[in-house]
């Protein structure tokens, strides 16, 4: 019992002594004597070297205000302002706290300011500490565009010495992170300051150059197009990059280049069939993914083939064939570090915390690897497990690691063959599902996209998701404010209601709700408005189907009709339009709608008259269905004979008769299919 209280006092004391000691070096700070605050700087920088607690205690104390107080103060000595910015940098070695206290006491704009001095070491000791707190994640990036001076006086010390050059370097590659900071270091000459640091003697300084260029070139075509023209010594720049991708160059030294090129590519300054991204680049960034390197330099390498080959079909056909890209990927989901890469056990920790994010970087890759050909989605589906490690990777914990798995998914989604095979056996639609409950909108619209493909008239998947209720669900979709959430909501009802029995319809109907469905027809978003109206034209596709629709709706949908014809729509939306109206003509008493409405048949007839053929071809087949002769009964015969006299008083029958002799094949078919039902 008796030792417990002694425990706590000790613990007191202990702590008191350091701070006390750590008290005696800040006091020394404020000395009256020059001589002495140097001395005591110095002895501070030497008790605070790989002393985090130190470091922490100091901080407390006070010791930041002061040392900033002493390197701005022009009545310093040049080397008390030059021990004072090498001790800041030290105390930014520490932990992320210190770096925010320091960024809290203003220690940037006094550090930038300390580079107008002229003294060389005093500005290397000012631009090292500026690196260490710039490339902390706690460090806002703004801070170095906030005074429009500082970018172009960093770019004139380039040329001062190799150190000036790797720690500016490093703090533009840190600090790029937006369009803009791009566009602000592009107008301040980065490339041509930046160029010829790739042929530095200093490797470091090579290296941070090269990562600028990753980051400058990174989705942003008016960089990489003038990278293309820039010369380096005589070389092409982007023939340097290639030197760099060769094997005996150091891993990130072959990464970061394979990046420059990978995102010129992209951005269209170079060819994707060019020798340097078939034959370099991608075997590059292939290699990149062996269980031999290292968690970060595999998921670096994953990510950054699937960006590369993302659009391009054949790229994708060559990737698949290399190293056996798709086992190795597979590997992805076992371990964590290779054998050898795991000297410590500090690195098999580090790489057990970050296994998700392998997992999410193959999930991009067999992704963009699938997106296109049937035989690698194939391939794809039939390595081991591939379709179970996706069903898990769709409920994980992280939510990178979903969004990529569903990303994965709705790749190999596009596949017929996938969507009755695989798709099927594993019930793949469950897991979505439960996916698109709560999710954030990014991975709602991908996991919406891929359901879309599911309720394809040819998914066996459609039934059983039929019978889950996801039609509520999808119309919830359609009130959102993303519009590629209403896109991908409407899409999946319109293939629903694809050849889908009239209950489904009626569903669909009432869950919408006929406020909901003229809203979406008057929606800013064209795709939006082409989807809906492909989800009206598949509500109308049986006669029994056309009849009851528009007995209940058929007053609003005829209003929406009409609006969209005197509206500034495409071609495409007016054609679908108009397909709309000729299903509504094929109805028994839906027709009537359209024969009691002259100002529609007046829009038909405009439509005949169109200079383009394909609202010319829908608006003549609204007639065609019009003018069809009725086999069964008395009365319909009598009704389909007065349609045929009204529109013959109309003039539509001079309109048929000159475009049976149209141009357009299929135009003159439909047109002359419609007299015929006069002559019969």
């Amino acid at each position: 019992m008796m030792a417990c209280l002694l425990e706590a006092p000790l613990r007191i004391s202990v702590l008191s002594e350091v701070t006390a000691t750590s008290r005696h070096y800040v006091d020394r700070l404020f000395d009256p004597d020059p001589q002495n605050v140097l001395q005591g700087v110095i002895d501070m920088k030497n008790a605070v070297i790989g002393n985090n607690r130190q470091k922490a205690n100091l901080i407390v104390l006070g010791a930041v205000p002061r040392l900033l107080y002493l390197l701005q103060q022009s009545s310093s000595s040049l080397e008390l302002r030059t021990e004072c910015a090498v001790v800041l940098g030290s105390l930014a070695m520490g932990t992320e706290n210190n770096i925010k206290s320091l960024v809290d006491c203003h220690i940037i704009p006094a550090l930038l300011q300390g580079l107008l001095c002229s003294d060389l070491i005093f500005i290397e000791a000012c631009l090292r500490c500026l690196r260490t707190v710039f490339i902390s994640p706690v460090t806002p990036v703004q801070l170095l565009y906030t005074d429009p001076t500082v970018i172009p006086h960093l770019m004139s010390l380039l040329s001062r010495s190799q150190h000036t050059q790797e720690y500016i370097t490093q703090i533009f590659a840190h600090c790029c992170k937006t369009p803009e900071h791009q566009t602000v270091l592009f107008n301040h000459g980065a490339i041509q300051n930046i160029a010829p640091l790739l042929i530095s003697p200093s490797y470091k300084v090579r290296m941070q150059a090269l990562k600028c260029f990753s980051v400058l070139a990174y989705e942003n075509a008016q960089v990489s197009m003038t990278l293309v023209n820039v010369l380096v010594d005589g070389e092409q720049l982007f023939q340097v990059f290639v030197r760099m991708l060769q094997r005996d160059k150091p891993i990130e030294m072959q990464l970061t280049a394979a990046k420059c090129l990978t995102y010129m590519c992209r951005a269209g300054a170079i060819r994707t069939d060019d020798n340097s991204i078939v034959l370099k680049t991608l075997p590059c960034l292939v290699r990149m993914c062996s269980k031999e390197r290292l968690l970060e330099e595999r998921v670096e390498g994953a990510e950054t083939l699937a960006f590369l080959m993302e659009p391009d079909i054949e790229l994708q056909r060559i990737a698949s064939v290399t190293d056996h890209l798709v086992s190795m990927l597979a590997d992805y989901f076992k371990y964590p570090s290779s054998v050898s890469a795991i000297t410590d056990i500090k690195r098999l920790d580090h790489d057990l915390k970050h296994a998700h994010e392998l997992r999410q970087a193959a999930f991009k890759l067999y992704a963009s690897l699938g997106s296109n050909d049937e035989d690698i989605r194939k391939k794809i589906t039939e390595t081991e497990n591939m379709m179970d490690r996706i069903v898990s990777g769709l409920s994980e914990s992280s939510i990178k690691v979903r969004l990529a798995a569903v990303r994965c998914l709705h790749s190999l989604s596009r596949s017929v063959q996938q969507l009755r095979t695989s798709f099927h056996d594993h019930a793949v639609w469950k897991p979505l599902m439960k996916l698109l409950q709560n999710a954030p909108d990014e991975v709602l619209v991908m996991a919406s996209s891929t359901l879309c493909n599911l309720l394809l008239e040819f998914s066996p998947s459609k039934e059983p998701i039929l019978e889950s209720g996801v039609i509520e669900l999808l119309c919830s979709l359609t009130q959102s404010d993303s519009p590629a959430l209403r896109v991908n909501g409407i899409w999946a009802l319109m293939n629903m209601a694809f050849q889908a029995d009239q209950k489904v319809k009626v569903e669909i109907v009432r869950a919408l709700g006929t406020e909901q469905l003229f809203r979406l027809l008057s929606d800013p978003d064209t795709n939006v408005l082409m989807k809906t109206l492909g989800l009206l034209r598949n509500l109308l596709s049986t006669r029994p189907h056309i009849d009851q629709v528009m007995s209940s709706h058929g007053k609003q949908i005829m209003q929406a009709v009409t609006l969209i014809l005197e509206g500034e729509h495409s071609i495409e939306v007016k054609e679908q339009t108009l397909c709309i109206l000729a299903n509504i003509a094929d109805g028994n008493t839906a027709k009537e709608l359209i024969m009691t409405n002259d100002d529609m048949l007046q829009k038909i007839k405009y439509y005949m008259g169109h200079s383009n053929v394909k609202l010319q071809l829908a608006a003549t087949f609204c007639i065609s269905n019009l003018v069809w002769n009725e086999e069964d009964g008395e009365e319909l015969r009598t009704r389909s004979q007065e349609r045929q006299d009204k529109l013959r008083e109309m003039g539509f029958v001079d309109i048929l008769h000159k475009l049976t002799q149209a141009s357009d094949p299929n135009l003159c078919d439909r047109a002359k299919t419609a007299m015929q039902q006069y002559l019969a």
